[in-house]
């Protein structure tokens, strides 16, 4: 009777434990999508290198609690290397073999219909990098990070405002979708600026030299060049390649990741004034009121000393979804995607990571699933990026959305175009330099 008893005693205490989150924490899987190798690794390492700092700050305190249960988090990555065979392969495994909750994408060229058709089947909450990923038949796909490409509007309309003496644009990208879209968003923006655009170059995935495309953009004289989002290894070729040439005018791009390497191997009169989208995250500005991301001074600190020399533009950009995931998951009391998704959007407002945002997106990709609020212009002084302002995008929208999608539908980019095949296969290529 007395072993019976204490056996009894056991079992209720166990499930009293369980009811109130004092059982041994259980496992809360989180999938991670993305390039890790080839030329896009450097938007996609450095994102889960922040989001596992994310991951050990969030375990140090006692996991995510999800109703009377506290879970640890673990992070599933899985290399696509930028192969739509690969994405497809990747979201299957994350799913039903590892059982993630949530997955995080840079998305673009990885987000197929194949992959969009999986995500839907399983009903999973998938957050990307890429807005123009967007559509309403994937209702669970959300961007509450980043607003590529249409940030790059501010960058554009900032320095209009800096120097009104620039009247010419010369610009290229890869032909892909984050470069495409990347495009039509420029192009607007130099319109809107009264910035003419001169000469415009799409270029291969597969190029290595890059000498020869911007010999054709300065071909034109232009007062600015415009290196679009470029990846990285193409950003710091083209770079060099205009610093070899002794083009004085203005440098302007969507991100500039390992600045300092160009500094090194060009000048730092060269990069001076060099214009694009994203801060290092030691940037005093980060510490204004309307920033949300907590301590973002200390979070770029810590991700120095434990990955050197790899910050970029995506570094902070999963740990912020992950945070907003995070919350909303508490707020619900549920891991169920729609359940966690209606917390997300409730009310309509968002704390995006430069402040208050809105729930937007109907008019340009045909649903209201990206958080949209203000973007900071970042430019180069002193050999540093660092905040020039925060720029609101919706106002930009709100005087020009007529020509970002008059650019958007002249390359196909709408919504309602993007399951044409032709979108699918990607744009036919284009000639070597293409006036505007």
């Amino acid at each position: 009777m007395v072993g019976r008893s204490k056996s009894s005693l056991a079992s209720a205490l166990s499930v009293a434990m369980a009811d109130h989150g004092l059982e041994s924490p259980t496992s809360l899987k989180v999938g991670f999508l993305a390039p890790l190798t080839g030329k896009l690794k450097s938007w996609a390492e450095p994102g889960l290198n922040g989001s596992l700092i994310w991951r050990d700050r969030v375990n140090a305190s006692g996991g995510i609690r999800v109703g009377m249960r506290r879970y640890m988090v673990d992070l599933v990555p899985f290399d696509t290397r930028f192969q739509p065979e690969l994405a497809l392969a990747g979201v299957k495994k994350l799913i039903d073999e590892d059982g993630v909750k949530f997955i995080l994408m840079v998305g673009g060229n990885d987000f197929t219909e194949q992959v969009r058709d999986v995500i839907n089947r399983h009903r999973m909450l998938v957050a990307t990098l890429l807005p123009s990923d967007l559509t309403p038949d994937a209702p669970t796909l959300i961007a509450p990070s980043e607003v590529h490409p249409i940030y790059n509007v501010t960058g554009v309309d900032w320095l209009k405002r800096q120097d009104h003496s620039l009247k010419t644009v010369a610009m290229c990208a890869q032909d892909d979708l984050h470069g495409l879209p990347s495009i039509a968003t420029y192009r607007a923006a130099f319109e809107a600026a009264d910035i003419e655009l001169v000469a415009e170059h799409l270029f291969p995935i597969e190029t290595t030299d890059f000498g020869a495309i911007v010999d054709g953009l300065l071909a034109k004289s232009p007062d600015v060049l415009c290196w679009d989002t470029a990846y990285e290894p193409f950003l710091h070729a083209l770079t060099k390649e205009a610093y070899k040439r002794g083009f004085k005018g203005r440098l302007l791009s969507c991100t500039c990741d390992n600045y300092q390497d160009l500094i090194d191997q060009t000048s730092p009169e060269f990069m001076e004034g060099f214009v694009f989208q994203f801060p290092d995250f030691d940037d005093p500005r980060l510490n204004d009121s309307q920033v949300n991301f907590e301590n973002a001074n200390a979070f770029y600190e810590e991700f120095c000393e434990r990955f050197p020399h790899s910050w970029s533009a995506v570094s902070w950009e999963y740990a912020s979804t992950l945070e907003l995931w995070k919350n909303a998951v508490q707020r619900a009391r549920s891991t169920e995607p729609f359940s966690v998704l209606s917390m997300m959007k409730f009310g309509g407002v968002g704390h995006h990571a430069f402040g208050e945002a809105i729930w937007w997106g109907n008019e340009l990709f045909g649903i209201d699933n990206a958080l949209v609020g203000d973007w900071p212009v970042v430019m180069i002084e002193n050999g540093r990026a660092r905040i020039q302002e925060f720029s609101s995008i919706m106002d930009w929208w709100s005087r020009h959305k007529d020509a970002l999608i008059r650019h958007m539908r002249a390359m196909n980019l709408m919504w309602d175009q993007r399951e044409s095949s032709r979108y699918m296969r990607g744009l036919e290529k284009e000639p070597f330099m293409r006036p505007h």
